[in-house]
């Protein structure tokens, strides 16, 4: 059986051109980047070209890239910085944010140490820049961190406008840009955003390695002691294949961009109007039917049917990978805290989250849509 798979917010499946580039550091070049020698002097160098590379891709200075293991490593790394080392006392965020921004933003609030502000979201799960400006222009000391792109609902954060409201303020702006490095351009010359992250995986390249960005105005401690590796941030011998797989992901993701963009934009739309032909009380979830949602994720509610519970495991049975929500939690078999912040949570009535990527094809979301509808007669 021919697996479909719709699920590329969770994660991407890795790019030949990234697997290869990969090998070499994988089987011949194994020196220690820290060695003095020729053999270490050479996985050093690759180092620097790689995060030239990234760097190029966001108009920033290379000294701004630092290596992490991922998305919550960096969204973790962020947000306890800006506590311990640059002072702030209030967290500002949503409800529908990563669980590794909502759950740490809580655990230092209990732990006395900020107060968090969870900004109001309309009935598609939008801020109001109105709120977060009257809320920074009476709070001091403000850490606002918002995703770029919600990973269940495509909503698309105004980001060059809620950088500007915080650089307004003096405030540090953190977004999560895990599901939008390398789907949009960024361009961090022209946008004041304090930090930002990504994590290879989403952009078809290998799992465990990411990056964060931060503005060469901020300095913070170390975040894990010990070699002194990454310019003293974090320590720890580097992932070499990792990250050179991370920068060819990057490069082809950013030399190939609107070609990609409209490939799975048409097949999203494709998809959204045929789920809607076939079952015209369909909702879509969020803002993710706009044209101006986020590209790759398309999350919706199916009518009332007998076998709503049983809806991913059917799909799941036929080959069809999809997902109920953020995959972001092992094993995790909750409703999503998403769909239930913005109150899309339906009793009897199967959520589902298909997300697409250039490796997606027309024949693949037909042949879904032909199975979704033999699960639903």
């Amino acid at each position: 059986m021919k697996s479909i798979y719709l699920d590329n917010a969770a994660t991407t499946a890795i790019a030949p051109e990234v697997f290869e580039a990969m090998v070499p550091y994988l089987r011949d070049h194994y020196g220690n980047p820290s060695s003095t020698h020729h053999l270490g002097r050479q996985t050093k160098a690759v180092i620097e070209t790689s995060r030239r590379v990234i760097a190029k891709a966001l108009n920033c200075l290379p000294s701004e890239i630092y290596f992490t293991s991922g998305g919550t490593e960096a969204d973790n790394l962020a947000m306890h910085a800006a506590v311990k080392d640059l002072g702030c006392r209030h967290i500002i965020t949503t409800a529908i944010e990563h669980s590794a921004i909502i759950k740490t933003a809580e655990i230092l609030r209990d732990q006395g140490k900020i107060e968090l502000h969870l900004l109001k979201l309309d009935e598609n799960g939008n801020i109001s820049l109105s709120e977060l400006e009257a809320l920074l222009a009476h709070k001091e000391n403000c850490y606002v961190t918002l995703m770029h792109g919600n990973n269940e609902i495509a909503n698309l954060l105004p980001i060059q406008e809620v950088a500007e409201i915080c650089k307004k303020y003096n405030a540090i702006f953190h977004s999560d840009t895990v599901q939008t490095m390398g789907h949009y351009a960024f361009d961090l010359q022209k946008t004041p955003i304090s930090m930002l992250n990504a994590a290879a995986h989403k952009f078809h390249g290998p799992k465990g390695t990411g990056f964060i960005y931060i503005h060469r105005s901020i300095k913070i401690q170390p975040h894990i002691t010990g070699g002194g590796q990454e310019r003293g941030l974090r320590g720890g011998t580097e992932n070499i294949a990792g990250i050179v797989g991370l920068a060819k992901a990057i490069e082809l993701a950013y030399s190939h961009l609107s070609e990609h963009q409209v490939h799975i934009q048409n097949l999203k739309q494709y998809m959204r109007s045929n789920l809607q032909m076939l079952f015209p009380s369909i909702v879509f979830n969020g803002c993710s039917a706009s044209e101006e949602s986020l590209y790759t994720v398309l999350n919706v509610t199916f009518p009332p049917h007998e076998n709503a519970d049983m809806f991913l495991f059917l799909l799941d049975l036929k080959g069809i990978c999809a997902s109920g929500g953020s995959a972001c939690s092992s094993g995790a078999t909750k409703g999503s805290h998403v769909l239930s912040a913005i109150d899309a949570l339906q009793p009897g009535q199967a959520s589902v989250r298909f997300s697409f990527s250039r490796y997606t094809s027309q024949q693949d979301v037909d042949e879904a849509l032909k199975i979704i509808k033999e699960i639903m007669n």
